[in-house]
């Protein structure tokens, strides 16, 4: 692989994120204010069309597998950030954040889920490449988490109880309101949190538990930490403007679960099966396009209240 050319890759991806990123929170979303369904529809196409161009140039700077690998690696880590979408509904709810602030909250998990992301991929990679046998660990995990996740029924959990907002809380001394868009504000002279910072904090807490089952996913299409990384950060990127996009039609996805479970325990098999049987990225991104394709259309097709409603 031409390492000059992987750096220029490298530059361009960080040149990409940060722009738009700036562009996003000191121009476009510069106040406060609910995000309409247009803006999010327009923002979810320029992340997936920036995505999907990225991969465009892996293909002619790296080769056909290499963007082959980020495809399929974008296609996973987007598909799981739409099952987290409803973690955060549930925190949105249960913290009855309004809804003009709810975009601010989502732009400061995405930066603190890019360091977190950061720092586990390279962590893992380190690891892999000291203990290869690692990867045996990783598969077991994820066939585990699979059939755990198909087995999974709705239940609202209390996300207060989560151990990262139980310790905050003990070290940090909170007011009962909200202060607009303010994580901290200063009352008769003391410095104290507000519940937004709870908010946050939650859903960053969250992002990692939901990293322990997509990152070594991630590891079973590849182990190039470039290839891992940029797919991973384009696919969650366009998480916030896909929230907003789905905020009235999560309740209709009731077959994407079943439909990740089945695409986790397929990664997870074909780690633990590399040694003897090899399955190429091409196959891979057949299957999980298509168990995945098969579930969205499987739940927009389901008459609604049909076996009860899911979600």
């Amino acid at each position: 692989m031409n390492q000059a050319v992987h750096f220029e890759l490298w530059i361009a991806f960080w040149v990409l994120v940060i722009g738009v990123l700036a562009l996003d929170l000191l121009v476009f979303n510069r106040k406060a204010h609910a995000i309409t369904t247009r803006e999010a529809l327009i923002w979810t196409l320029v992340w997936v069309t920036i995505g999907l161009l990225f991969g465009v140039g892996i293909y002619f700077l790296l080769g056909t597998e290499p963007a082959l690998q980020y495809l399929a690696g974008y296609l996973v880590e987007k598909s799981l950030s739409v099952d987290n979408l409803f973690v955060f509904l549930l925190i949105f709810k249960f913290f009855a954040v309004d809804e003009k602030y709810q975009h601010r909250v989502l732009f400061w998990g995405v930066l603190g889920a890019i360091v977190l992301r950061f720092v586990m991929i390279f962590a893992g990679v380190a690891l892999v490449r000291q203990f290869h046998w690692i990867l045996y660990i990783f598969g077991a995990f994820l066939v585990l988490t699979g059939v755990k996740l198909f087995f999974k029924k709705d239940e609202e959990e209390d996300p207060t109880q989560n151990p990262a907002v139980r310790v905050i809380k003990k070290f940090l001394p909170f007011t009962h309101d909200y202060h607009e868009q303010r994580f901290f504000v200063r009352v008769d002279g003391k410095r104290l949190a507000t519940p937004l910072l709870l908010v946050l904090v939650t859903v960053e807490f969250s992002d990692v538990v939901f990293a322990l089952d997509s990152i070594p996913a991630m590891f079973g299409i590849t182990q190039d930490p470039f290839i891992i990384l940029t797919s991973n950060i384009f696919a969650i990127m366009g998480l916030r403007s896909m929230f907003f996009l789905l905020y009235r039609m999560m309740g209709r996805f009731h077959y994407l679960q079943p439909g990740l479970a089945m695409v986790l325990t397929f990664i997870g098999v074909k780690m633990c099966i590399a040694k003897w049987v090899h399955i190429g990225t091409g196959l891979s991104l057949a299957v999980v396009g298509g168990v995945l394709l098969l579930a969205v259309l499987a739940s927009l097709l389901r008459k609604p209240g049909s076996g009860g409603d899911a979600g």
